[in-house]
């Protein structure tokens, strides 16, 4: 059987470390919560400065969110964004 190679193909599984990022983003999220934090200027002061101290030890959120890069946290919610306003529909 002859490929056809005019055309690019894609293939994407899903790893567990993208998994993992939207987990521990819950996590933190709830952790924030149960300590009476505002979770999005908490996080958002995370991502932008790299200060861990934005992040509370409640339920270990801010270990948990220490094993994340902050650019695979931005991606993770802009993944979820994009799909939760149906824009990768939009094809």
């Amino acid at each position: 059987m002859a490929q056809d190679l005019g055309h690019t193909q894609f293939f994407k599984v899903e790893t567990p470390q993208e998994t993992a990022v939207g987990k521990i983003l819950e996590v933190v999220y709830e952790a924030m919560v149960e300590k009476g934090y505002n979770p999005v200027n908490q996080i958002v002061g995370y991502i932008m400065s790299g200060d861990p101290t934005y992040i509370t030890s409640h339920n270990g959120a801010r270990s948990l969110i220490s094993k994340v890069e902050r650019d695979e946290l931005v991606e993770e919610m802009l993944t979820q964004y994009i799909h939760n306003n149906n824009w990768d529909q939009k094809k």
